[in-house]
Order: structure tokens, then sequence, then C-alpha cells
């Protein structure tokens, strides 16, 4: 096999622009030809997780773009901005086995001027869940994706469920805003053990492993449990209770969040959902140095 950067640099296929306004002019050369534009917004370290919503780009669009940036503002304090994984060529010999049109990627400098004074704020939706444990994310990543949509103007973006509260801020984000942009949410992609494909995923060793692989099993052991309390508000709670000391038993150091939430608001639910009503349950916890985040549906069947 081919190293990553001699299998980018043999495939024409993928260009490079890391100009706002070169960007633009490739769009508004492709739109004057009619063509409909994709954007996959990503921080890089690509993995099969990012090639699945490259795929689901194309089946949507004429052209793909995909932005690789890694955003300095929706790292709160003490977080990895330093150590984030980056891989320039391997980001690039996939995204040309992928046919991918366009790599957009921006300096700092470019996304961000040095007197800017405007940051995007979406209320409520940014309250709950990761917002207390991370201070300043939300607003970094409306922010960024703001620009990266205004950049670039693509017809539909594609973001993963995996970050389920994020894919509703941006929906929330771009309903506000009047961006003209269909936001597409992709399932999760997983490994073969359930645990959902990340590029922080690098960061666990040999020994956090059967514990990471262990955390979706987890939310559906706890989502049976939920369905299975209905309308019994202390039943629930304790599913949620059992759901996180099995957690800790696991051995992750810290449970941030293990709840039940309305799927479009994200308001805690302290019932199990009901039919047409789908509700989410969300995790956040650390093992080691590496904070896991999943989610899945949790849905009432309908009776015949």
């Amino acid at each position: 096999m081919s190293s990553p950067s001699l299998a980018a640099a043999s495939n024409p296929a993928v260009d490079i622009v890391r100009d706002r306004a070169d960007l633009r002019g490739r769009v508004l050369r492709w739109r004057a030809q009619g063509a409909r534009i994709a954007l996959v917004p990503t921080m890089g370290a690509l993995h099969d997780g990012h090639l699945s919503l490259i795929d689901i780009a194309r089946a949507r669009a004429d052209r793909v773009v995909v932005s690789i940036f890694v955003n300095p503002t929706q790292f709160a304090p003490g977080e990895d901005f330093d150590r984030y994984p980056r891989d320039e060529a391997g980001d690039l010999a996939r995204l040309a086995e992928r046919g991918v049109d366009l790599a957009w990627m921006p300096a700092v400098g470019d996304m961000y001027r040095p007197d800017a004074a405007t940051t995007v704020h979406v209320d409520r939706l940014t309250e709950g869940l990761c917002g207390p444990w991370r201070p300043g994310h939300f607003d970094g990543m409306a922010t960024v994706v703001a620009k990266l949509l205004i950049g670039c103007g693509p017809d539909v973006a594609v973001f993963g469920e995996k970050d389920w509260q994020q894919l509703q801020v941006i929906r929330r984000m771009v309903t506000d805003l009047d961006i003209p942009v269909e936001i597409v949410g992709a399932p999760t992609s997983r490994e073969p053990s359930g645990l959902a494909r990340s590029s922080r995923n690098v960061y666990l060793d040999a020994r956090e492993r059967p514990a990471a692989e262990a955390l979706n099993g987890v939310l559906h052991e706890t989502a049976t449990a939920i369905l299975a309390a209905a309308d019994d508000g202390d039943a629930v709670a304790g599913a949620l209770t059992r759901g996180r000391v099995r957690l800790t038993d696991l051995g992750y150091g810290r449970v941030e969040y293990l709840d039940l939430v309305d799927a479009e608001t994200l308001a805690p639910l302290d019932r199990a959902p009901v039919p047409g009503r789908p509700a989410r349950l969300l995790v956040a916890a650390r093992l080691g140095s590496t904070r896991l985040i999943d989610n899945i549906p949790v849905e009432a069947r309908t009776t015949a």
C-alpha cells in the first residue's frame, strides 16, 4: 500500500484551497454550471465516520467540499487543542480516494480577524448536557460553523449524529439566522465493538479499550430499562442511576451526564417517551484522559 502522502499526490481529484476568496470563486463557477454543492465540516484526523458523511454528501450533491479546520475557539481552557490529532497528508489521501472535489483548509488568521467582535450564541439548547462542562465550546462551535456555511454557501451540509447536542444547536442556528442550507444528520458510525468512531479514540490505551467499547452497551441497557418503566418517574430515575453506576464500575473516572432528553429541544425528561415524541439518551464520561460521548434514540413503540 502506498503512503498517504504518495496516494494524495498521485490522485489529482482533490484540489486544495486555503483562502476564502479562492473558495468562493470555485463555488461560483460550479453554480454557474448548475451544480448542487455539499459541505462536510471537519477538524481533520479523518476516519471512517467522516468518510460516511462524505458518502452522504456525494449522494445529495454534484460537488463536495470538505473543510479541515481545528477551531481554537471551541476548545475550553485546559482541553486538548494543542495535541488534537492532525494528519494533513493522510486526510488528503482519504479525500482523494473518496473523490472529494475540494479540500478547504483555512488558516486561523483567515477564519478570524484579529479585531473580531462577533460571537454566535444559541440559547437554551446549550445550557445542559455538555454546556456546563465545556464553557464557551458551543459559542465557538456555532461561530465557526456559521462562518463555514457563509464562506462556502453550500446547498446542504452534513454533520454526524454522534454529537447530538451539536447537531441540534446547528439546526437552531441555521433556522434563526436564515442561512439557506439544508442540515443533514448522519447516523453515528461505529467500530465493530459498537464504540462510536472519533478522532480522539487514538488517546485510548489498551487497558481503557474494553471500558470504552462497553459504553454503547450501557446506553442500550439503560434505554431498555427506561422504556420498561414507562410513566414511572422513579423507575426512570433509577435506570439512569444504575447506568451511571455501571460506568463508574467499568472504570470511568467521571460521568459528566447520562441523561434522557427530548430529541429536538434537549429538555430533560423524567418519563419514558410517548409515541410520536422521540427522546434521546446521551452520555459523556471521562476514561483516563479521554472524554467520550455517545447517544442513541429512545422511542416508544405504537401499539397495534
